[in-house]
């Protein structure tokens, strides 16, 4: 093994109350787009705005970017398409706005009849997901992630302390949150796939902040010299070279799935491109800097509980 990064004296604790500003901002942001979705607004995809999902089966391959041009032609602008290429089968997936008042089955038979008259098919399945459901499924994602945060703060709080499962799961909160609001100022779609991969940077995020957490323990106990913020840093900077060493491997793998997963997959990759970095982020100046805060405000109220009973 190698270092790549040599030993560190970088003051990561020193600029916290700047970086506490900018998380703020971009919490802001998350806050309000978590608002502005669970009042339908925004680009939600079928799972929560409603909408239909047919799955085609061909006799021959078909081309799917001659599949997406003949549905726009057709008047179905936005359907998402993914392509089962070993069985010739495609699926369409079209929101609630797109297909209001009409046979879409019917509608995109005939789009495809018509189009590729020549290479027969059949749909395989129809299904139709009305709002009432988009609502559930809405509600229910809602309290996966907070029943999983929830979770990391009783696992924290056993493992460490309550104030390290604490500062945890605000950065991990943190996290969902500037990614949720990167979405949705992108225009991205939000739909169940996404709720995947806010999940899936949770558990990343917090993956790093153990591991700066566990070396955070081990300085309290062997640093015992040094103050809480001088070993919050020595720990970080101890773990630097770890951090930023898995952080690009899982960066590039995920750049590689952005670039070459396919459409599908595409809005996934981006929101864990999103959660490494911003979840680096958090483990560094989000969750080790709230320990310092947590740490300080303990002091000042137990000095002013000392002045208050000499007075008195």
């Amino acid at each position: 093994m190698f270092t790549i990064i040599k030993k560190t004296d970088i003051d990561f604790i020193g600029k916290r109350k700047q970086f506490f500003m900018i998380s703020l901002i971009f919490v802001a942001i998350g806050l309000i787009a978590l608002v502005q979705i669970s009042r339908g607004s925004g680009n939600l995809g079928i799972d929560f705005s409603g909408g239909a999902a047919l799955q085609l089966k061909f006799d021959q391959p078909i081309e799917i970017n001659a599949a997406r041009k003949a549905l726009e032609s057709g008047g179905l602008k936005n359907a998402t398409l993914q392509e089962i290429s070993s069985d010739n089968k495609l699926i369409i997936r079209l929101k609630k706005r797109e297909i209001s008042g009409e046979n879409i089955r019917g509608k995109v038979k005939d789009i495809f009849s018509t189009a590729f008259s020549g290479n027969n098919f059949i749909v395989e399945s129809s299904t139709e997901i009305g709002p009432t459901i988009g609502k559930k499924l809405q509600g229910d994602a809602i309290n996966a992630i907070i029943f999983s945060l929830v979770l990391i703060i009783t696992y924290i709080a056993f493992r460490f302390e309550f104030r390290f499962g604490i500062a945890a799961a605000i950065a991990t909160f943190h996290d969902v949150f500037v990614v949720l609001g990167f979405f949705f100022l992108m225009d991205k779609e939000i739909s169940l796939l996404l709720v995947t991969a806010l999940l899936t940077v949770a558990g990343y995020s917090l993956n790093d902040t153990v591991v700066v957490f566990d070396r955070i323990r081990e300085n309290l106990k062997s640093r015992k010299k040094e103050t809480f913020g001088e070993v919050i840093n020595r720990s970080i900077n101890d773990n630097l070279s770890r951090t930023v060493i898995t952080s690009m491997t899982t960066f590039l793998a995920v750049v590689a799935l952005f670039l070459f997963g396919g459409e599908v997959i595409h809005d996934f990759a981006l929101a864990v491109l999103l959660g490494v970095v911003v979840g680096t982020y958090s483990s560094w100046f989000i969750a080790s800097s709230l320990l310092v805060t947590w740490q300080q405000k303990r002091i000042e109220i137990k000095t002013k509980k000392r002045v208050l009973k000499k007075a008195s």
